[in-house]
């Protein structure tokens, strides 16, 4: 691994430490796995390169998460809006999507608008993404109207419609399998 993670300044490498859950070998390897997403003549100015999102999502832990595009869309601080990603963006993607993430965190991409909860909206796109996009694996609105009301009925346990933090949190410690779609081991 010594060509390309000479290329990761030193004083760069201690940040990333600090301000991630990863550690200095999964930055290393982590700047590895960005840099070969890059043309060849890129890799060398990697930190200062951006990954188109097509590039991103051919990494085997992307390509079949359901949630592929919304990670993308969450960790991107592309101001062209096209979801590219920086070497910045792509540490904080895999950070928080860790196995080491702490207890207490909201995996990101289920808040499809941001609020804080899952409504019956974000809940609905939850559904889709998990069960596909296409016609014939989508529900039908009865189905998607019960599966809603049955999610919210085990898991809304102060009964606002709407799942909070630790109401999430409950139900996804008893799930580790839904847990487990969101993370990205390096």
């Amino acid at each position: 691994m010594g060509g390309s993670a000479s290329l990761l300044p030193r004083d760069a490498l201690g940040e990333y430490q600090e301000l991630t859950f990863l550690s200095k070998q999964e930055i290393l390897l982590a700047y590895k796995r960005f840099s070969e997403l890059l043309p060849k003549q890129e890799r060398e100015n990697a930190c200062s390169a951006r990954v188109p999102k097509s590039h991103i999502l051919t990494l085997p832990e992307l390509r079949a998460n359901p949630f592929q595009h919304r990670i993308c869309h969450v960790f991107s601080t592309s101001e062209a809006g096209d979801n590219s990603m920086s070497f910045e963006d792509f540490l904080a993607m895999l950070s928080g999507v860790s196995v080491a993430l702490p207890k207490g965190t909201f995996p990101v991409p289920t808040d499809f608008d941001d609020d804080g909860t899952l409504d019956r909206k974000d809940l609905e796109q939850l559904v889709n993404c998990l069960t596909g996009q296409g016609e014939e694996s989508r529900l039908s609105r009865a189905e998607m109207e019960q599966l809603i009301q049955n999610i919210l009925e085990e898991s809304d346990i102060d009964k606002d419609g709407t799942i909070n933090l630790s109401e999430f949190q409950h139900v996804v410690s008893r799930s580790p399998d839904f847990a487990s779609s969101f993370k990205i081991v390096l």
